[in-house]
């Protein structure tokens, strides 16, 4: 079941709430307490929340009981705007459950990092295939430095998009956990797999078995 969000914040940000498999309920005491926020790739290169990598790990989400929510950015804002966005739809379901899982895909990791290290109110994030910067002040790797919970870094090792070895050794020097597979930026066939590795680690943070 899915139900179509208005994320508060000045700008418009859309986003859908895909709940966990079996919960129709309207009865908020009977939904889940958890929720991962899944951030969208680059969105001038056709990054929205319907990107497969995202649904991919919504369904595994669901599929184990904690809800999520895939939004989209307001109007590009060279990542400025896009961070904010990130923090508001935090924000919005942090006031709804006890615990909140960040996600993002590309560009949607880099900006579940900055948000994170933004103070956006998390347990875990998840990170993969992620851009290292986009600015001078918007630098994912220098972002670990100000992350206070459990970060997973995840790359394909034939990615030649992305610039993800400064990510991947800032997290291994932080000892956090870095998953790689033999795939390129995308992940093209193996998006379940990767998912599957992604709800792992964030159901494991967000205390759900």
């Amino acid at each position: 079941m899915t139900e179509t969000i208005l994320v508060p914040g000045g700008r418009d940000v859309r986003a859908t709430l895909d709940r966990a498999r079996g919960d129709a309920s309207d009865d908020a005491a009977a939904r889940p307490d958890a929720v991962v926020v899944a951030c969208p790739p680059h969105p001038q290169h056709q990054g929205h929340r319907g990107d497969a990598r995202l649904v991919a790990v919504s369904d595994a989400l669901t599929a184990r009981g904690v809800d999520c929510l895939r939004f989209d950015y307001g109007p590009w804002d060279d990542g400025y705007g896009e961070r904010a966005d990130t923090l508001r739809a935090v924000e919005w379901a942090a006031e709804r459950y006890d615990r909140v899982g960040l996600f993002g895909f590309s560009f949607g990791g880099a900006m579940a990092l900055l948000a994170a290290a933004e103070g956006a109110d998390v347990d875990a994030v998840s990170a993969p295939g992620r851009a290292a910067r986009l600015a001078a002040d918007l630098d994912a790797a220098a972002a670990f430095d100000r992350v206070p919970v459990p970060v997973q870094v995840v790359y394909g090792t034939r990615d030649d998009v992305a610039d993800w070895e400064p990510v991947v050794e800032r997290a291994r020097e932080y000892r956090q956990p870095v998953v790689e597979f033999a795939a390129d930026h995308f992940f093209i066939g193996q998006e379940e797999k990767v998912a599957a590795a992604v709800a792992d680690f964030l159901l494991a943070n967000l205390g759900v078995e």
